[in-house]
């Protein structure tokens, strides 16, 4: 299996470093042509108007919107879920794909001051809690048809969600030791779930 993950900007050698411990061959993307003969693509988290911006300066927008239109699996956690959703309600400039039927609210938890940790009940990845580590996160506000909630905090907050292959986060699954978000996200791209 071979996932690429968009390396424009953000946490992307944490994604990297996760894939290969779990033995899965992960590339670096930057360019259009590193997408070709891709099973699955993950976009970090980061700085969400940089790495929009920098996804139209490389032409790669259009190929990742053409991708997720075709069925290809994509993981977005963080800015990555700000980047694949339908809508914002706060952009600051930002321009999504538009690509998930899902509207997020940027920075929606607060400044960089404000982040924290906390223990998510995800039903799909087992009994056992995850950490959720939010970094000037976002939350999605509402799904539309065909996307289902995966993840809420105790208040109700939405924050994972998926969408036939389109798979989200409003955390960082790979600032943790803990792989089942990345396993789930492989089990997808292989058809198991």
């Amino acid at each position: 299996m071979k996932i690429g993950v968009l390396a424009l900007q953000g946490a992307f050698a944490e994604h990297i470093a996760i894939l290969k411990r779990l033995n899965v061959d992960a590339i670096p993307v930057r360019l259009p042509h590193q997408l070709e003969g891709l099973d699955g693509l993950i976009i970090p988290g980061g700085e969400s108007t940089t790495i929009t911006k920098l996804m139209t300066h490389y032409k790669l927008r259009d190929r990742i919107i053409e991708l997720a239109k075709n069925n290809f699996p994509i993981f977005g956690t963080c800015a990555g879920m700000i980047v694949l959703a339908r809508e914002l309600s706060r952009s600051g400039g930002v321009k999504p794909t538009g690509v998930m039927a899902i509207k997020v609210n940027r920075n929606a938890f607060g400044r960089q001051v404000d982040s924290f940790e906390t223990e998510i009940s995800i039903p799909v990845l087992g009994e056992k809690s995850l950490i959720g580590v939010f970094i000037r996160a976002p939350l999605i506000e509402s799904v539309g048809e065909g996307c289902e909630v995966l993840a809420r905090l105790n208040d109700g907050t939405i924050i994972a969600a998926r969408q036939g292959k389109l798979l989200v986060c409003a955390f960082h699954p790979e600032l943790t030791d803990d792989t089942r978000f990345h396993h789930y996200f492989l089990d997808i791209v292989s058809g198991k779930v």
